[in-house]
């Protein structure tokens, strides 16, 4: 079972904090964890122990090296999983000051999803990699399961956290980002996403592709797609005259949001329609994160169905 008179995320403030208090909440007292390790399956080396069986002794390399190494499987191995953090321009909407902070923006609400993941997998001694992207793969790095490791990535998170704002004319090119993702992780990972996806919107048919590279190795990829339900998905403005700006490129309609609704609602499921039904054919598995539920209302059924796999 889990300690959890952990004081380690004090120093990351509110950030730590609250994610503990989520793990808290759903992890406390269950003895499955809800994430798996893979099939078993040969992985890598160990040096010999003496008094060990010699069942997994590998003589190809003790005849090269002539020293004793124990073939390592993959259920020997604890889990890897890289997360992919979307910090393009447009997850920082809608920035509303008056909700807590895990829900003022997308960014925030996927920083905090993935600093409650990083506490899991810390726990677990599993090893976990981050990647910040943009335009550009921002920041990357390796899966590592070290104590320091791990406070490094939360300082991370904790950074770009309060850091964003002033890197805020950056674009979404998120299919880019994660090919290059897709060429430095380790087969057989497990790859979070936090993304509102809204790269679709430039061409759907090359994020279908960009995520099948990502599945490729056997990796198994969790897209959490991050959005604001109530505003970006139903449009749900009062009828006043409003100027919308985009956030990545600063462009500005101003509309009266009754006069476009019902377009506006038929396109944007339209283009979210395609990342839907085709997650399940190729094996990806499709969370809806609306920010409006907070971060148990988006966790709880995750959790919930993780643990009946």
């Amino acid at each position: 079972m889990i300690d959890w008179n952990d004081n380690l995320l004090q120093q990351f403030g509110y950030l730590g904090l609250r994610a503990q208090q989520v793990v808290s909440g759903f992890i406390t007292g269950q003895h499955r964890s809800p994430f798996h390790g893979f099939s078993v399956e040969f992985s890598e080396h160990r040096p010999y122990n003496s008094g060990e069986s010699t069942r997994f002794l590998d003589w190809k390399l003790y005849a090269r090296s002539e020293k004793l190494f124990i073939k390592k499987f993959e259920e020997e191995t604890n889990l890897r999983c890289q997360m992919i953090v979307d910090g393009s321009a447009s997850m920082l909407f809608p920035n509303d000051k008056n909700r807590p902070v895990e829900m003022q923006s997308k960014y925030n609400f996927s920083v905090f999803l993935a600093a409650v993941f990083m506490i899991i997998f810390r726990h677990q001694r599993d090893a976990v990699g981050l990647s910040i992207v943009d335009s550009i793969l921002r920041k990357h790095t390796d899966t590592k399961s070290t104590f320091n490791h791990h406070q490094y990535l939360m300082g991370l998170l904790q950074n770009h956290l309060d850091n964003i704002k002033e890197q805020s004319d950056r674009e979404t090119r998120l299919a880019e980002t994660l090919h290059e993702v897709a060429e430095r992780i380790h087969r057989r990972s497990m790859v979070m996403i936090f993304s509102d996806l809204f790269d679709i919107a430039h061409d759907s048919s090359e994020l279908i592709d960009a995520l099948q590279h990502l599945r490729h190795n056997g990796n198994e990829i969790i897209l959490f797609h991050t959005i604001d339900k109530k505003f970006e998905e139903d449009f749900d403005f009062d009828n006043a005259p409003r100027k919308f700006i985009d956030l990545e490129n600063n462009s500005v309609v101003k509309i009266r949001p009754a006069e476009v609704r019902e377009m506006y609602r038929k396109k944007f499921a339209e283009m979210m329609s395609e990342i839907k039904e085709k997650s399940p054919q190729y094996g990806i598995d499709y969370v809806e994160a609306d920010i409006n539920l907070g971060l148990e209302g988006v966790l709880m059924p995750f959790f919930a169905r993780r643990r009946m796999k």
